[in-house]
This record gives C-alpha cells, sequence and structure tokens, in this order.
C-alpha cells in the first residue's frame, strides 16, 4: 500500500511512495500527528541522486521488519533538500551541534513533536558494522529515549536555536578595511595542493568561489600566484576524472586527492557555477582545454538537461543499475574493440588504459593522464594527426555509452540552481560570442518569469507541471544576479523590470533591517525551529554575499540609493563574521570588495551595429569590477539613469559611483577603463 507520500511531485519522494515505512511529507498535518500522539519524529531528508539515500532505502526503508519499529515508535517524515533547503539547512547546523561532525545526505534527526532533535547522524546501516550502531538496534532505543527524557527537551531546543541563529543586533560601525580579502588569501594560499591542485585533501571538491576570488585577485592586484592557483586547478579538475571526458560536465566530487575518481553525481548548479569561472579563465589564460570544457559541458547542459519548456532539470543520478558509476566505467578491452588501432594507441595512453584499473579495482574511469603531445611523440605521430585520433576515439566510446542503461535524471526545475545556470550560459556566450548558448539562458529566465513568478512572489521548484514551494533566499538572490549577467548580452525591459521587482522583494520580504542582511526565509514563511540568516558558502554561494552584490550592482546601474544602504547595512552586518573566517565567506568577500571601490558601469550607446561590436569585444575581456550595458539608438524603456543621448557613432558612459568620466568614444581606452584604469 502507499504511504502519504503518493500524491507528493518530488522525484525524491516518490522514491520512497511505496515504502512499507508510513511517510508523511513535512507539513501540519505530520506535526499535528505527532504531538497528538505524543510520539517523537524520525525525519530522513536526502535527494533523488544520493547514492547513499538509495543504499539506505534498499537496506531499511525497504525492509518489513525495519518499516514496523519505525510505523510503532515515530511519525516519520521524509523530506527533499533541494525542495525544502529551509529545512536542510537548520538540521544540518543542529546535526553538526549535537555531533561535532558535518553532516550529508541521507540526514537522519530524530526530533520532539516540537521539531527539537536530540539525536541525528547520517548513513546507518541496517545492523551493527563495528563501531557503528545499526538501525534496528537504534529505533527502540531512541524512542525509549524519548519516553524517558522527552519532558526535559525544551532546554535543547532553545541552546540549539540560540547556537543557529545571528542575533539581529545593530550593525557594526567599524571602519569596514580589505584585510579580511588579504586573509582569506592567505587562508586558500595555506591549504592549496601543489602537487595536485584543489585545497586540502580527498574527498576534494571544485569550489567554484575559492577559484572565481582567486581570478578576481588576479585581475585586482596583478598577482601571479593567485592565476596560478586558479589555472592549475581548473586544468587538473579538466583533465581528471572528475570531469567526464567524453559527454561534457563535471562530476559532483572526487574522492581522491588526485581528481581521478569522482561521486558520479552531475549536479546542475556545480556546473552553472563551473562555466562561469571556466569562461573567465579562458578570457584570462587563452588556454585551449578551458574553451573545450566551457563548449562540451554547454553541450551536455543543453542536450541532456533541458526541460521542454526551456528550464534545466537539477541532477543525474550516481547510480545506474543500482551500481555507482557503472554507466561512466569500461573494460580494455570493450575500449579497444571500438577503435581502430592508431586511435587505440593514442587513446590508451592518453586516457589511461595502459595503466592499472582505477575503478573498482577492475574496470577503467577514463581521465586526460598524458598530454596529445607528449603521446604523438611516443607513438611516432604529428600532434595534429594524434589529437584527430583522440578526438575520433572519444567519440566512439560516446556512442557506445549511450545505449547504456542511463543514470536516473531528477527532472525538478529549481528556481536558484536554475540561476546559476542561466549565468554560466549567458557569460559562457558573451565571452565565446556564442548566441545559441546566450539563448538558452534567456529562455530559461523567461521560462522563470512567466512560470515561477507569481503576483511580486518567486516560486522555488517546478515539477510535473506544477510550481511549488515558497522561494528562498537563494533563489531571489541567484536570479537577480543572472539577470544582470544577461542584460550585459542585451537590454530587455522585461528583465531589467523583473530585477527591480526582485530586488524590492528581497528588502521587503527578507532584510532584517536591525541587524543588516537577509534572512533565508521570507518574514510570512511557517515558524520552523529557527530563522538562519546564512554568511557561509557550502556547495553554493551564500545567498547573503549574492544578494548584497548584485542588489549593490543594481543600485550602480540605476543610481537608487535604497539598494546601496541595504547593501551597507548588510556588510556591516556580517563585519564580524567576515573577519573570523574570511574564506569561509567568499561571497560576502566579493560584496565587501566592491563596497569598499565600486564596480563601474559602462553604457554604451550608438547605432545597433557599432554597439553589438563593441559589446562582444569586452565581452572577451575578463571585467569582474564593470557592468557593460549594450543599449542601441531606439532602445525603449530605459530608466533615466540609463537614458543617456543617442549618437550618430556608438560611444560609451563610463562611471564609478558617483564619478563618471567623459563620453568615450575609442574602444581601446574603454577597454582599458574598464579593466581597471583611472576615472579622475
Amino acid at each position: 500500500m502507499p504511504n502519504h507520500l503518493a500524491a507528493e511531485t518530488s522525484p525524491y519522494l516518490l522514491q520512497h511512495a511505496d515504502n512499507p515505512v508510513d511517510w508523511h511529507p513535512w507539513g501540519e498535518e505530520a506535526l499535528a500527528l505527532a504531538r497528538r500522539l505524543d510520539k517523537p519524529i524520525l525525519l530522513s531528508i536526502g535527494y533523488s541522486t544520493c547514492h547513499w539515500c538509495h543504499v539506505m532505502a534498499r537496506e531499511s526503508f525497504e525492509d518489513g521488519d525495519i518499516a514496523a519499529l519505525l510505523n510503532e515508535h515515530f511519525v516519520n517524515i521524509k523530506v527533499d533538500r533541494e525542495e525544502r533547503p529551509d529545512l536542510d539547512q537548520i538540521y544540518q547546523s543542529a546535526h553538526q551541534l549535537l555531533t561535532r561532525r558535518p553532516g550529508g545526505w541521507p540526514l537522519n534527526m530524530f526530533l520532539t513533536p516540537e521539531q527539537v532533535p536530540y539525536f541525528g547522524g547520517t548513513y546507518f546501516p541496517k545492523d551493527g558494522r563495528g563501531q557503528m550502531m545499526g538501525f534496528r538496534e537504534l529505533i527502540p532505543l531512541l524512542a525509549g529515549h524519548y519516553r524517558e527524557k522527552g519532558r526535559q527537551m525544551g532546554e535543547l531546543g532553545a541552546s540549539l536555536r540560540e547556537a543557529m541563529e545571528i542575533p539581529s543586533a545593530p550593525a557594526a560601525t567599524a571602519k569596514l578595511t580589505a584585510r579580511p580579502l588579504e586573509a582569506a588569501y592567505g587562508s586558500l594560499a595555506g591549504s592549496f595542493d601543489e602537487v595536485h591542485g584543489g585545497f586540502g585533501g580527498a574527498p576534494k571538491f571544485p569550489r567554484p568561489m575559492e577559484l572565481d576570488f582567486l581570478l578576481r585577485r588576479w585581475a585586482a592586484r596583478g598577482d601571479e600566484s593567485a592565476l596560478s592557483m586558479a589555472t592549475r586547478t581548473l586544468t587538473a579538475m579538466a583533465e581528471g576524472g572528475l570531469y567526464d571526458q567524453l559527454g561534457g560536465g563535471f562530476f559532483r566530487y572526487s574522492v581522491d586527492e588526485r581528481w581521478a575518481i569522482p561521486h558520479f553525481e552531475k549536479m546542475l548548479y556545480d556546473n552553472g557555477l563551473l562555466l562561469a569561472v571556466y569562461a573567465d579563465a579562458w578570457a584570462v589564460a587563452g588556454k585551449p582545454l578551458f574553451h573545450q570544457v566551457v563548449e562540451e559541458t554547454c553541450a551536455w547542459l543543453l542536450r541532456e538537461m533541458r526541460s521542454p519548456e526551456g528550464g534545466f532539470y537539477s541532477a543525474l543520478d550516481a547510480d545506474s543499475e543500482h551500481e555507482e558509476g557503472k554507466f561512466y566505467a569500461w573494460g580494455r578491452e570493450e575500449a579497444r574493440g571500438l577503435m581502430t588501432p592508431e586511435e587505440w594507441r593514442v587513446a590508451e595512453a592518453c586516457l589511461g588504459f595502459d595503466r592499472t584499473p582505477n575503478f573498482e579495482g577492475a574496470a577503467w574511469h577514463p581521465a586526460q593522464v598524458r598530454s596529445v603531445e607528449e603521446v604523438a611523440r611516443a607513438v611516432g605521430m604529428s600532434g595534429e594527426q594524434a589529437a584527430r585520433c583522440l578526438q575520433s576515439a572519444k567519440a566512439k566510446l560516446f556512442a557506445a555509452r549511450e545505449p547504456r542503461v542511463r543514470p536516473g535524471r531528477d527532472e525538478k526545475v529549481l528556481t536558484a540552481w536554475n540561476a546559476l545556470a542561466i549565468k554560466g550560459l549567458a557569460r559562457a556566450g558573451r565571452v565565446f560570442g556564442r548566441a545559441e548558448w546566450i539563448e538558452a539562458a534567456a529562455l530559461a529566465a523567461d521560462f522563470l518569469r512567466e512560470g515561477l513568478w507569481r503576483d511580486g512572489r518567486l516560486l522555488a521548484v517546478y515539477t510535473g507541471g506544477k510550481a511549488r514551494h515558497p522561494a528562498y533566499l537563494d533563489d531571489y538572490a541567484y536570479f537577480l544576479d543572472a539577470l544582470l549577467e544577461l542584460l550585459q548580452t542585451e537590454f530587455r525591459p522585461a528583465w531589467l523590470a523583473l530585477a527591480q521587482e526582485l530586488a524590492d522583494a528581497l528588502l521587503r520580504r527578507f532584510e532584517d533591517g536591525a541587524g543588516g542582511g537577509f534572512y533565508f526565509t521570507a518574514h510570512d514563511h511557517e515558524v520552523l525551529l529557527a530563522r538562519l540568516k546564512p554568511a557561509f558558502d557550502n556547495a553554493l554561494p551564500a545567498g547573503n554575499g549574492v544578494a548584497l552584490q548584485a542588489l549593490q550592482r543594481l543600485g550602480h546601474v540605476l543610481g537608487e540609493s535604497r539598494y546601496l544602504e541595504a547593501v551597507e547595512r548588510g556588510v556591516r552586518g556580517f563585519a564580524g563574521e567576515i573577519d573570523r573566517h574570511p574564506a569561509g565567506c567568499l561571497a560576502l568577500l566579493a560584496a565587501l570588495d566592491e563596497w569598499l571601490e565600486a564596480p563601474r558601469v559602462a553604457v554604451l550607446r550608438g547605432p545597433a551595429d557599432g554597439v553589438a561590436a563593441w559589446a562582444a569585444n569586452l565581452g572577451r575581456d575578463y571585467l569582474p569590477r564593470c557592468l557593460a550595458l549594450p543599449l542601441p539608438n531606439g532602445t525603449a524603456g530605459l530608466p533615466t539613469a540609463l537614458a543617456h543621448p543617442e549618437p550618430a557613432v556608438v560611444n560609451a558612459w563610463v562611471c564609478e559611483s558617483v564619478k563618471c568620466l567623459p563620453v568615450i568614444e575609442d574602444l581601446s581606452f574603454l577597454r582599458q577603463v574598464c579593466k581597471g584604469g583611472k576615472v579622475v
């Protein structure tokens, strides 16, 4: 018999709809049931492409005996962390406070009927293994603990709430300086892996915010060591198994320090963020590998991740046929049989098939272990001939892989993650002059505007033809940021109007007026255990950092003091977190950086062809502190701040805060100014 998840639209919840566990979705019905029965709650949080969620489901949640224990002792609630990041953030934080260990997924928290957690963990085996207690033993122990101690747990909830929430105190008045930027750079340099690139040891994550920070530092200070750390890491990731050498796109993380073997999920948000970073890195370094990565990742997004409506799906599973990585792994002879002898000589050496199996001791996951030039010399080919052989070999491997049983795809369209993909595609389209990427970004933005923007409020999730769940800070902030990127490709009045509406909604519905910054949930959101105001980046940039930077840029574009005042409140409100943990707050540091030195706004005016040519030229440059808006003569719907005279030949108006240059009619000088040349 189906449980209470059968009517849900979340792919993750529907995966559990036929479990013998009597799962409920999060909501007042389940919470009221727990209060009425005075039963504790098992809150189990995961997502549809999570490997260990699948393992625990097969071992425990599909087991009749385990289900009987859970149904007897608990009210059982399943949550899709991608639909309800508010709950996930709260209970991941609570897990860390209770256990002194980082969390993850699946997250299994045991709560009182008042939502107070009293025990938690991630994956539990059905039966005990070594020092790890089994779920079968744990369930009655935790039920008994609640019966004996439940009335005494109110104080625990208060202490957890106090530890998680940033107090809403008046914003700091001390002078803000660039010192945290220097401290963050020192921290990154200290953890940099000089051998393999990246930061720290295994497991190794892509960490695009760190790479963006390093590129920005190079642009601002000419720091070659910052550029070297960024490009070495980007190269190692692109050549390693973290990157799908055959189909494009990045996997979630590397289980080793060498980027060789990934955890095989592909997430939309990772790839949206990395698209922008690789495009920027190419604009700086001109490395062909970075161009190739952008080309292939955009192709993967448009081929495998785009919905019929124009939005982008959330993720691809790590598993197929109940085995992680099976879709991507090869037998040596299987691969060899697909190729000509010449192709195999190159592919075997380039992709590591001549080495011992690197996946599960029995199969190969391709990585670029030797350069084409090195292999060409070794096998007596020209570089061009070897490159053609490798390209042909990869194409044959890709074609042979396509008919395999594919990993599952989570077909939720998430506003926040789509916004990251929109920004990445738009940035890549500007850098490489690819109109089809820009158009894909524009279609996705229009889909979000038409399908998830309702009566001045944004919704977070679109699944099965339905938009659901009030949007969170990240949804508003990332979408605002993406629209500012799109407006640098083409001015559309609807995009600017929506950007202003999103900005106004952030101030009206999310801002902490006393302490500065923004809560993760709106003021009228349901009351939960705690209300968080996130400062720290994780796999995603902190919504507060993105919101403050985007508001600041929009404020300078429009000359809107309300936005700029909110930015100052926010930067000052987070001053303590920035000072104490600068390397954990890189999105906020970007906002601080642009508060200390305002970004430049370049308005391009003139005939359409001339404006397009200037915009294309600027688009190839790395301009992290400049917004270049192409506004050809005849553009309708311009606000007063952008309505400069319409010249007969193209020109540009450049302002930095309240300082503006005389009109610029020389493209070379404009490029110099946009890169940071002095504005007097």
